[in-house]
């Protein structure tokens, strides 16, 4: 999860928070005037202050029951600054500014030039050398995660708030259409020409037109390219990102060989019109709703959006089923993995080192099965009542009372959440769980993440949209393979390209040798 913030006003922000954080760096700690309540004994109720996002319109009160419920299976006293979400990142800007920072702050992008430059005076806790201490943080948070937030020398000064890997979005597709095809679901980019290919011209839903397209795609979304020709890309490319490692250094994908494949691909689907005509301008909810208007046989999401289609297909063929949405395991060996995460949490260091350890354990303790149950379910006979010995949650009712709320600041992700729904039908669920048990198997992330080119940072936002509009040229016939050939090649050649590709290697190599 990333925010925007204007330019100018970051870097501003920047120097003045550097220059705080290099003071709170020299050994500068708050008051110990309660220590034991805010660290030492370990038997007094934590006392811990918080600064996170508020998502819903009004915040817990501090009497909340909810919030009183977690401060007693986790032994603290939370004092909690709820922030809304439009407000969040100029008051964190602030907050960080004044130095004056809680003992535990959401970061939502821990990636900006602010949250970095702290980072690198000292400012924030390194918890490398302590996540061990804590199993929960270890077992409820990816590997995935905590590799992709390591700061530039490899280590974690903060802590991911997680978010599933697997079922990351990927290509799924109308199985009543294969099965009228006589097809089964593509596991090559030749496979999946022919199924595209077939969806079009062959009368996939039987009704005797020719009023079908095999695949629905648009090619930008803003400034980057859109997820359905994003994963052609990385499935020619056998890579998650922009970057991908070849070698013995990090070289931009578009400028691989197998970028040229996959616009030739691109171009014959556009050629033979296997996609829709207007696709270099189409935005992503048209794309959807040729999809939900039975229009397309293959499309690139989640499964866990399933219903999103499945409502409106279902007043056009009542007989459309839930597992007719089928998703590939794997094009050519590759498929994507999610970053893990969705934000981190910090300490700052003028909590004394006992108190952080003490909120790595109240974090730790709270990612218990029982103890999360308080805020995903609340209480029994007023958020949720069993029956048939499952928790039937009043979502409403939990919201009102605060419950999603309290995810803002602590969360274990569902590992199958971007997968499945719990309303999804029993065959559904197990089929879907046991597709993502098997593309975890083989799954890639985007290594990118996280690396820091200072050069990147300047030039990269520009050369991006310089490489997507070059591509829609050639996609569209305006430019051919030779002439994006060319363009390659002047771009590799590029001083700032040259001096990016080097410093992301060096970026990836020193984050990677890290212990």
């Amino acid at each position: 999860m990333t925010f925007n913030v204007k330019k100018k006003a970051l870097l501003s922000l920047t120097a003045t928070v550097i220059a705080a954080s290099a003071l709170t760096a020299c050994g500068t700690t708050k008051s110990d005037s309660n220590t034991a309540a805010s660290a030492g004994s370990s038997n007094a109720p934590l006392d811990v202050s918080i600064m996170t996002i508020l998502l819903s319109a009004n915040p817990p009160a501090n009497d909340n029951a909810i919030k009183q419920a977690i401060e007693k299976a986790t032994n603290s006293k939370m004092n909690i600054q709820w922030v809304s979400a439009n407000s969040y990142p100029d008051k964190l800007n602030v907050t960080l500014a004044s130095g004056d920072i809680p003992d535990l702050v959401y970061i939502p992008d821990p990636f900006t030039s602010v949250f970095r430059g702290m980072v690198q005076q000292g400012a924030f806790w390194d918890l490398s050398s302590y996540i061990k201490d804590y199993p929960n943080l270890n077992s409820k948070i990816s590997k995935t995660a905590w590799d992709l937030t390591k700061m530039e020398d490899g280590k974690n000064y903060s802590i991911p708030r997680p978010r599933p890997t697997e079922g990351d979005t990927f290509f799924i597709f109308r199985k009543d259409w294969l099965d009228n095809l006589g097809l089964k679901v593509p596991t090559t980019t030749d496979e999946l020409y022919t199924t595209i290919k077939s969806m079009t011209e062959n009368d996939p839903d039987k009704n005797g037109k020719k009023d079908t397209i095999g695949f629905s795609i648009n090619a930008t979304n803003g400034d980057k390219a859109s997820d359905p020709l994003g994963q052609v890309e990385n499935m020619f490319a056998g890579a998650n990102g922009d970057w991908k490692w070849t070698g013995d250094q990090l070289v931009f994908k578009s400028f691989l060989p197998e970028e040229h494949k996959a616009l030739e691909f691109m171009t014959k689907l556009y050629n033979e019109k296997l996609i829709p005509e207007d696709f270099a301008s189409m935005k992503t909810s048209q794309v959807k709703d040729i999809v939900k208007q039975g229009k397309a046989g293959t499309l690139v999401d989640k499964t866990g959006t399933n219903a999103d289609y499945l409502n409106d297909l279902k007043k056009i063929d009542p007989n459309v089923k839930e597992t007719d949405f089928y998703p590939a395991t794997n094009i050519n060996g590759y498929n994507p993995k999610g970053p893990g995460f969705a934000g981190v949490l910090a300490i700052p260091k003028t909590v004394k080192e006992d108190k952080m350890k003490r909120i790595l354990k109240m974090i730790d303790t709270w990612m218990n099965d029982d103890v999360f149950a308080i805020q995903q379910y609340g209480f029994e006979g007023v958020d949720y009542v069993v029956k048939d010995g499952v928790k039937v949650v009043d979502s409403k009712k939990l919201s009102d009372d605060g419950g999603p709320d309290f995810n803002q600041i602590v969360y274990v992700a569902d590992p199958y959440a971007s997968t499945v729904k719990n309303f999804f039908q029993k065959d559904t669920q197990e089929l879907y769980k046991k597709i993502q048990d098997e593309r975890a198997k083989t799954s890639s992330a985007d290594i990118s993440i996280g690396l820091y080119s200072p050069t990147a940072m300047q030039y990269l936002p520009e050369m991006q949209k310089k490489v997507l509009d070059e591509k829609v040229k050639v996609m569209l016939g305006k430019d051919s393979l030779a002439q994006w050939d060319d363009f390659v090649n002047k771009m590799k050649a590029d001083p700032n390209v040259v001096k990016m590709t080097q410093e992301m290697t060096d970026a990836y190599k020193k984050r990677t040798a890290a212990k």
